[in-house]
């Protein structure tokens, strides 16, 4: 059995223990990576091996004298490329970065470092975590380990592919409108979007910046769970962070869920839900109920509304945010042009995807002199009926219970066929980035193609700990594998 198929923490206990070795754990997820990556392609970089090894061999010191203390010290980890990361390339897997190399790192994984973590590598995602399939990165498409045919979901479908095809622990992913728990879902490994402000956004590449947050991709609940106590902290250099007086995740992993409300939102499961999700997701509140939950059903509405106005506010903020990508002060610039603004037309054309341009489109015209008032703030107001709906859901229930996305992972080239049919498959995971709500996807199934399903459960602001607690019940019942070579 490999170390890789440990869960994080397990394989943490082993190397604080001194059965398994820093070094021993660093080698063998290399040696996975070197194995899957001609098929399954979830990186964009890979640190060198004798890079990897001197860190290994720091980490190692710092155990046995006291310095890392942490459950997950020694465990190779792999970190998304749209986070900075000192002196190593950080694309945001696009032809406009590909020779950025940032001088500082992100904060989130500065708290990995100072808990001794072991960065494997950065992994593939859609361009600037602009679409759902890891199919419009620069580097190629990133292929799902249940079966190369078909997507791993995306934008952090590099993380969560690498996750499942154990070529590393866990991964850190991004979430802007699902980023983390659809493709978590695809790759039937799990992941937690936190509360917004939560983890510092320092460091992560912006895509939209009142919706983006980091978050763990991992095998369980517990590991998610560790990762986040981790990673999430205050952050001034931020002025999204929130200050929170408990970051103590792990105290809710018991497997007790007697008196949870559980709101099922009949919303979710009608037309366009695959049946065989419905069947799994449901299973879950089944589960749920039979160790002391009450669960119901109620109406949430507003969710036909909910990607219209995401995708207005996500695009109008991306549009903004990618116009300091420009050739001048760092990333590609085009070879041949004529002046500044000839240079400035011509960098953005050839370093930027079909993805990338059709959303700054649309975010400029959005946010352009005599619409602003007829989209980005209808919007607006419609992001905060959202959020209102969910404060009175919230004021019954603990916690929701929806699918992650409305089918399995569909095979490689059909969504971008059809982007709107692509933007639709996040119908259920961006109304918590509108609301800021913690979200957290789970393996609950097998569908009769061989691929995995995965439930969402969603909690109030600075909730974590109740679907932390519900998703842990339910892992103690169901029983998960990964994918086999």
């Amino acid at each position: 059995m490999s170390l890789m198929d440990d869960t994080a923490v397990t394989l943490g206990k082993r190397i604080k223990s001194g059965e398994v070795s820093v070094a021993e754990a660093a080698k063998e997820s290399m040696a996975r990576i070197e194995k899957m990556e001609p098929s399954v392609n979830a990186y964009v970089t890979t640190i060198e091996k004798e890079e990897v090894l001197k860190r290994a061999e720091e980490v190692q010191k710092g155990i046995a004298e006291g310095v890392y203390t942490s459950p997950l010290a020694g465990v190779p980890v792999s970190i998304k490329d749209n986070m900075c990361t000192k002196g190593v390339l950080t694309t945001c897997s696009s032809k406009i970065l590909e020779n950025f190399v940032p001088p500082y790192t992100a904060e989130a994984v500065v708290n990995l470092e100072k808990a001794g973590a072991v960065i494997i590598g950065k992994t593939n995602m859609d361009e600037f975590a602009m679409g759902s399939t890891t199919e419009t990165s620069y580097y190629g498409e990133t292929k799902n380990p249940w079966n190369i045919e078909h997507v791993p979901g995306g934008s952090s479908g590099g993380s969560c592919a690498a996750v499942a095809a154990r070529e590393c622990s866990y991964a850190l992913g991004s979430d802007t409108g699902g980023s983390i728990r659809q493709p978590s879902a695809f790759c039937g490994v799990t992941g937690l979007k936190p509360t917004y402000g939560t983890v510092s956004r320092y460091g992560l590449i912006a895509y939209g910046s009142s919706l983006d947050q980091i978050g763990p991709v991992a095998k369980d609940v517990t590991d998610c769970a560790a990762i986040l106590e981790i990673i999430a902290s205050y952050d001034a250099k931020d002025s999204t962070s929130v200050k929170r007086e408990d970051y103590n995740f792990t105290e809710a992993l018991r497997d007790d869920v007697k008196g949870l409300n559980v709101g099922i939102p009949r919303d979710y499961f009608k037309e366009g839900l695959d049946s065989e999700v419905r069947e799994k997701v449901l299973n879950v509140a089944e589960v749920l109920k039979e160790k002391g939950a009450n669960v119901s059903e109620f109406d949430l509405s507003l969710v036909d509304y909910a990607i219209p106005a995401y995708y207005v506010i996500a695009a109008a903020e991306a549009s903004s945010n990618l116009a300091r990508f420009d050739g001048v002060k760092y990333g590609y610039r085009t070879s041949d042009y004529e002046g500044l603004h000839n240079m400035y037309k011509k960098t953005r054309s050839e370093g930027f995807g079909p993805e990338v341009k059709r959303r700054i489109m649309l975010g400029s015209f959005v946010l352009s002199s005599g619409y602003y008032d007829a989209y980005y703030l209808k919007a607006l107001r419609t992001k905060a009926l959202i959020k209102k709906a969910f404060d009175e859901a919230f004021e019954k229930y603990d916690v929701i219970l929806a699918p992650a996305a409305p089918t399995t992972a569909p095979k490689l080239g059909e969504s971008l066929s059809d982007p709107i049919k692509m933007y639709l498959g996040d119908i259920y995971t961006i109304s918590a980035n509108l609301a800021g709500l913690p979200g957290i996807s789970i393996p609950c199934g097998i569908d009769s193609k061989g691929l995995p399903i995965g439930a969402q459960l969603i909690g109030n602001c600075f909730k974590e700990k109740m679907i932390i607690r519900a998703a842990y019940a339910f892992e103690q019942v169901y029983e998960h594998s990964l994918p086999e070579d």
